[in-house]
């Protein structure tokens, strides 16, 4: 029997649509053994009905899809599933299933794959790489898929370590498919420089520490703009972030769920901060204090 942990992520990260993604510690766990029959429990904060304890969990069908990849059957298999990233809120939770599956099929198989391999298939099952590549490598990653092979090709930054990710998870879904069908089809010239040049601001000062640029690096105008009408709450949000002292905020991933960071010594109080201001918004919003998480997916004997 082994332990599979893979952090949540937060994606896009601002200007960084679809590239650029950070691994967070948030995480879900699975334990997995070969046994006479096959079984699935669910447990932690985010257990849910919606959660298949069929083959049809998803967990499950990407081990299946290993196993094929490699030539062979898959065994019976007894797994625990354990969840402490709450779905469809922007944090990465089925790219999580995705990498726990594919390093639980590794480990079962007598590791066959590189976590470099892993984490190119993963990317095939994904389709992106924003997501499953800092789960499978934890901390800052921009990636991108090159050619008709998308070919993941990944740059992974240690960021800053005094720097705090301050969640707000609101209390309703948003699912990423409805999430990318409001976004245009095409965009202007201009939205598109503007995109490019936010996000190489926000990996330089990344790697540099200068905070001061957060505000403007943060800034964009290929998702947000149009998410965030999806989200209620949404500019106020933001706007709070920026009277408690935030150096930056955006929406994490496809949302709901908004990030804002600030610095470990401020953590706390910048935190009680917001959830003053969240109580007075028509929904619930859970604040919980992030940091980077640096390792990335890890499998551990029990």
């Amino acid at each position: 029997m082994f332990k599979i942990k893979v952090p949540a992520t937060t994606a896009n990260m601002g200007a960084g649509f679809d590239c650029l993604g950070m691994a967070l510690s948030l995480y879900n766990e699975i334990t997995v053994r070969e046994s006479d029959r096959f079984s699935i429990e669910i447990k932690g904060v985010v257990a849910s009905d919606d959660i298949f304890t069929t083959k049809d969990n998803l967990i499950y069908q990407v081990i299946a899809s290993f196993y094929e990849e490699i030539g062979q059957k898959v065994p019976h298999l007894s797994i625990t599933q354990e969840d402490c990233i709450p779905m469809t809120r922007g944090l990465g939770s089925s790219s999580a299933c995705i990498v726990a599956g594919l390093f639980a099929a590794n480990e079962l198989t007598g590791h066959p794959m590189t976590r470099d391999e892993l984490a190119q298939m993963a990317c095939r099952i994904e389709g992106h790489p924003d997501n499953v590549a800092p789960a499978v490598y934890g901390g800052l990653i921009v990636a991108v898929l090159e050619g008709e092979e998308q070919t993941l090709h990944h740059v992974k930054i240690t960021p800053p370590s005094e720097l705090s990710y301050v969640a707000f998870i609101p209390n309703f879904q948003l699912s990423t498919a409805k999430a990318r069908r409001i976004l245009p089809i095409n965009y202007s010239r201009a939205d598109a420089v503007f995109n490019i040049s936010r996000a190489s601001l926000f990996i330089a000062s990344m790697m540099n520490g200068d905070f001061s640029n957060f505000p403007v690096a943060l800034n964009d105008k290929i998702h947000q703009p149009y998410r965030g009408t999806l989200i209620p709450g949404f500019d106020a949000v933001f706007g709070a972030t920026e009277k408690a002292g935030a150096h930056g905020v955006f929406m994490s991933g496809a949302g709901p769920t908004i990030i804002a960071i600030t610095t470990r010594d401020k953590e706390e109080t910048f935190a009680q901060e917001m959830q003053n201001a969240l109580v007075q918004l028509d929904n619930e919003w859970k604040t919980i204090i992030l940091h980077a998480d640096l390792e990335g997916a890890t499998v551990c004997d029990m």
